[in-house]
């Protein structure tokens, strides 16, 4: 029996500048594929984000051998975005050619061995070293590709901060679909576990670092009273086990509990005036509680209710077309919102909007901004047209 005749890859249209493209991980050829298209002229930088059904370490070995020159770094996924929204099963690859960009990056190979003041020093003579040929070039930003199981990214922003002096961050831990077993970063074809790639960009785009999440905060609040911060676990909140006393606030039956429920009640607290997302990952088998970013005891969190996620979306997306429309905004979106998004039946209408304003990323297991590690946010840039020479 015949089967179907296979699509072709896609590609991005409409964009004068940034390249993008992407291919089923199945089909034959994907990254030879994707270079066709993502290729043509000497790139920068080339981002992949691979699903996670696909043989992660093959895919990047191949596309550092195609894209040669070029900064090729990737990250294995809680799902994609593409061109029509959210997907799955992709390999998405975004080009930055070297007519407008320049890239240059760090690898962070051990995470449980960070050490501050040597990173911070990489940092500097990374950036001196991208402003020396680019002058003219005004605009940047850093883009942060972290082992989404490392338990380290709290730890590691913190160390970057520290060297990133004007320039803004952001950036998205790796995941592993709903599996939360493996997950992958990789540069110059090296497939790593407990690692990060931290890439410096300069270019003549102007670029918008952003961060936005749809939750409000209610006055309903608790406090952390036994925690083992390391392995980010809260064992009790209000001196109850943690499970039990979180649905009790919610008024469902613990046994309940689901990450559906953590997409729709999320926990936040509140850090330098602003609320932060303290996402719940799952319940572990004795009612303990583990988080997806950093915890400890005496810490107050507030349950927070949600906005309706697709007009938030749209209008924030809007804000960032205000001065014009982006050619491209690489995203890192929390895989809560795609969880969520999935349980209100909004993944159609959410799928067009990132589709009408050109987001391409991939779902994360968290989220960095500048030196905060956060959950159930989408972090990005959006990247114009270059500026004219003058």
């Amino acid at each position: 029996m015949g089967g179907l005749a296979e699509p072709p890859p896609k590609v991005a249209v409409g964009h004068t500048t940034i390249r993008t493209a992407q291919v089923r991980h199945d089909r034959p050829d994907a990254v030879r594929h994707l270079a066709g298209l993502v290729g043509g002229e000497p790139m920068a930088m080339v981002a992949l984000f691979v699903t996670p059904d696909a043989d992660f370490a093959a895919v990047m070995a191949e596309a550092n051998a195609r894209f040669d020159g070029a900064v090729v770094l990737g990250c294995t996924t809680a799902g994609e975005i593409g061109e029509a929204g959210y997907t799955e099963g992709e390999i998405l690859a975004l080009g930055l050619p070297a007519t407008t960009f320049a890239a240059a990056p760090i690898l962070i190979e051990d995470l449980s061995r960070i050490d501050s003041q040597s990173l911070v020093d990489q940092m500097i003579r990374t950036r001196r070293q991208l402003i020396g040929p680019h002058p003219d070039w005004r605009h940047e930003f850093a883009f942060l590709a972290v082992d989404g199981l490392s338990v380290r990214e709290d730890e590691l922003v913190a160390a970057i901060v520290g060297g990133l002096g004007p320039v803004p961050l952001f950036g998205g831990s790796a995941g592993d679909g709903p599996r939360f077993q493996r997950t992958y970063v990789s540069l110059d074809g090296r497939a790593m576990q407990n690692a990060a790639v931290l890439c410096f960009v300069r270019t003549k785009c102007p670029v918008e670092v952003f961060s936005l999440d749809h939750l409000q905060p209610t006055e309903t609040r608790m406090v952390v009273t036994e925690a083992d911060p390391v392995r980010r676990i809260v064992r009790q909140i209000n001196a109850e086990p943690a499970a039990r006393e979180y649905a009790r606030l919610l008024g469902k039956d613990p046994e309940q509990l689901s990450t559906f429920t953590f997409a729709a009640h999320p926990v936040v607290v509140r850090f330098g005036g602003q609320h932060h997302v303290r996402a719940i990952q799952r319940v572990l088998d004795n009612g303990d509680l583990l988080f997806f970013s950093a915890i400890d005891e005496g810490l107050v969190l507030t349950l927070a209710e949600p906005e309706n996620m697709a007009p938030h979306l749209d209008r924030a997306l809007a804000k960032l077309a205000r001065g014009g429309p982006p050619e491209a905004i690489l995203a890192c979106d929390c895989v809560l919102r795609r969880v969520e998004a999935q349980q209100n039946q909004q993944t159609r209408t959410m799928s067009d909007i990132l589709s009408r304003n050109r987001v391409l990323g991939f779902s994360t297991y968290g989220e960095q901004i500048n030196g905060m590690h956060v959950n159930h946010t989408m972090t990005g840039v959006a990247i114009y047209p270059p500026e004219a020479e003058s």
